[in-house]
């Protein structure tokens, strides 16, 4: 049974996803420059690493849903 998202649902989705988006790349700069450090924090890069990956999977659910079901 294939369920239909209404628009404001749909808007709604897409807003977040633009959001998710938007943290991911800023998580990526800001790993990018505490790699760069002399005196960089290992636990913190890891940590952010981490946070980053978390998204990159909140981002593709999402994505995923957005995706309309075919019937076979």
């Amino acid at each position: 049974m294939a369920i239909k998202i209404t628009q404001d649902k749909h808007q709604l989705l897409l807003q977040g996803l633009a959001e998710l988006k938007q943290e991911h790349r800023e998580l990526d700069i800001a790993i990018s420059e505490l790699a760069e450090q002399l005196n960089n924090n290992q636990l913190e890069v890891s940590r952010l690493k981490k946070q980053k990956l978390k998204l990159k999977d909140s981002i593709a659910r999402m994505e995923s849903s957005l995706i309309p079901d075919l019937l076979a």
